[in-house]
């Protein structure tokens, strides 16, 4: 859940507008009323002497309901048409069913028009291969799928076709450097293009961070990225991470965003965290698996000698029917 400032309706607007100035609204959550009082998503523990609270509120998504109005489709087909997609920066990634295919032209046409922020429609085919990146195919607008990124006041230079990059994990991208403690030693061992590392650096106060990956694309967009951002405390780099931490300082805090392997690499980076760090790590499991998977690790980790608990387990969104990304805040005892 976001933290929320709960405030009287009638201040609200003026307080929003000192947090979209400071770069402080979470704007990946909806606000909520409540009866006299709204709800207010936020990126920080307190501002300007509002304390918060962790409070319910409905996540926001990108949604393409309205360039439906400029397609001439018959009903048996406009059901086709997806109700979601991506944007990244000005690249919007759709991906439609192969009933959609012969018209994915007019879809991407359709969405530029009904969205004029939008420079270029990419058919997305899903992630592929060792570096997750997108297989993408232009079917509206003009240019590359390089582009730069907007998130919490922070811009992130990326091409998803060459590089890792998800825009759907912003919320836990805001969470996990919420939580991150002035001076903290912070590594990520799968970076993708480092927004995890480019949002803590503007949320937090860590003394370094460590972005890792094994894609050699990846260190040229951090580098524009820290560049853009005017960012001193972030290291990328190209490499396994499982060797590259082996160099490192003992780290407070380990992201571990690499949903269908992760866990195989725990023990790596439980060796890398000092006594009291979390580690948190994104699995991909069937549902019904979850408490086997939680036995399963503290079971492992114990017999190679490493002391630790789970300390918050959280569904993070659905995979597919039977399967979910889970988050594990684990600390290292």
């Amino acid at each position: 859940m976001p933290r929320c400032i709960r405030i009287l309706k009638k201040d609200g607007e003026e307080l929003r507008s000192r947090l979209v100035n400071s770069g402080l609204l979470d704007i990946r959550h909806k606000i909520r009323v409540d009866g006299e009082y709204l709800e207010i998503p936020v990126l920080c523990n307190s501002f300007e002497g509002y304390e918060t609270e962790e409070l319910e509120a409905e996540e926001l998504e990108v949604r393409s309901m309205d360039y439906k109005v400029f397609l001439d489709f018959p009903d048996w087909l406009n059901e086709e048409l997806p109700r979601s997609y991506d944007l990244i920066g000005d690249v919007a990634l759709i991906k439609i069913a192969d009933v959609l295919i012969p018209y994915k032209e007019k879809i991407g046409d359709a969405m530029i028009e009904a969205t004029p922020c939008i420079r270029v429609v990419m058919l997305d085919s899903g992630v592929k291969g060792e570096f997750r990146v997108r297989k993408l195919e232009r079917i509206s607008g003009t240019g590359t799928s390089e582009t730069v990124h907007k998130e919490f006041g922070v811009r992130i230079a990326v091409d998803p076709s060459l590089v890792y990059f998800n825009p759907r994990l912003a919320s836990e991208r805001a969470r996990i450097a919420l939580a991150v403690k002035k001076g903290e030693t912070v590594i990520d061992m799968f970076a993708g293009v480092a927004p995890f590392p480019i949002v803590i650096s503007k949320l937090a106060h860590a003394k370094v961070i460590y972005a890792i990956d094994l894609n050699p694309e990846v260190e040229r967009f951090t580098n524009l990225s820290i560049e853009m951002n005017h960012i001193k405390n972030i290291v990328p780099i190209t490499g396994d991470a499982r060797e590259v931490v082996k160099q490192l300082p003992k780290a407070d805090r380990i992201i571990m965003n690499l949903p269908q392997s992760s866990d195989e690499f725990l023990d790596s980076a439980m060796e890398s965290a000092k006594t009291g760090a979390v580690i948190h790590m994104h699995k991909v499991l069937e549902r019904a698996d979850l408490e086997d998977f939680l036995l399963g690790i503290e079971k492992r980790m114990s017999s190679l000698g490493y002391k630790m608990h789970i300390a918050r387990t959280w569904e993070l969104k659905s995979y597919s029917l039977s399967m979910s990304v889970y988050v594990f805040d684990i600390v290292k005892d």
